[in-house]
């Protein structure tokens, strides 16, 4: 959610006081996740294994970065203990940090699965327990939302490791969302094809962009502003009762392959099943 994104402070919840730590929240989806929050009005924290080039603001007020790799247990625990110690609270921890390089499924080492399942599983479990340790302590509680894929959802070519990562944070959000009740809630967002820094390792040049959007039912790739205000509805009062919920933010999913393959995609198909 940049200055010149689609939204406006005025339109946004008002989350004026509340505290939050955005994974990864630096870069992508989770820069506009943390300029979302900022320009609700809340403070952010955000971590991340390098300093940030730039940290994200929202007119003149920035996030606070906290050098982490969340794979770490320990830095887990620094990351919420210095937020608790500034700010003296918890309200929301947004599980953005992840994602992997193209791997051959049938040739990918057991190291580099591992790794990719601590950083896309077993980090935002961590990292869960940290902040519900801190929230159920809160009268008001907490929220904490899970930043999934539909790579977790479909097959996932390519990288085998994170689809199946990104399948198990769906079910880490049910269990933790009953496990946690009634003081935090907890919540994931299903991330469809998004527009980030990186899109071009994925989809190519500008073409290859523009050629995949135009297979999502609306018409174009997802930006993080799209993820970003998800995100604040699922923190505002007006989720208040929403919980072990998964919120599919895909702009309608994706074509089925067969209408392409079809020789008359025009007809409408006959029901199957």
């Amino acid at each position: 959610m940049t200055n010149s994104g689609p939204f406006v402070a005025s339109a946004l919840p008002d989350l004026t006081g509340q505290v939050v730590i955005v994974t990864g929240g630096a870069r992508g989806i989770g820069r506009g996740i943390t300029e979302g929050f900022l320009a609700a009005g809340a403070e952010v924290t955000i971590c991340g294994r390098s300093d940030p080039e730039t940290l994200p603001s929202f007119d003149g007020r920035a996030a606070t970065f906290v050098p982490a790799d969340v794979r770490e247990p320990d830095d887990v625990e620094r990351v919420v203990a210095e937020t608790v110690k500034r700010s003296g609270r918890l309200d929301v921890l947004v599980n953005n940090a992840g994602g992997s390089p193209p791997a051959d499924s049938a040739t990918a080492s057991p190291r580099f699965s591992r790794a990719i399942i601590d950083l896309n599983l077993i980090a935002p479990l961590v990292f869960s327990q940290r902040a519900n340790a801190v929230m159920q302590g809160q009268e008001s509680g907490g929220c904490i939302v899970n930043i999934a894929s539909v790579s977790g959802t479909r097959p996932n070519p390519g990288s085998a490791a994170y689809g199946a990562a990104k399948a198990g944070l769906l079910n880490l959000t049910t269990t933790l969302a009953v496990d946690f009740a009634p003081r935090v809630r907890v919540n994931a967002v299903t991330a469809g094809l998004i527009v980030t820094e990186q899109a071009h390792l994925f989809y190519g040049d500008e073409e290859g962009i523009a050629a995949v959007s135009a297979t999502v039912p609306l018409g174009r790739m997802g930006t993080p502003d799209d993820i970003a205000g998800v995100c604040l509805f699922l923190a505002s009062p007006l989720a208040s009762y929403v919980s072990g919920a998964n919120i599919l933010v895909h702009g309608g999913g994706e074509r089925p392959a067969f209408l392409g393959a079809a020789k008359n995609t025009k007809a409408e198909p006959a029901a199957q099943g």
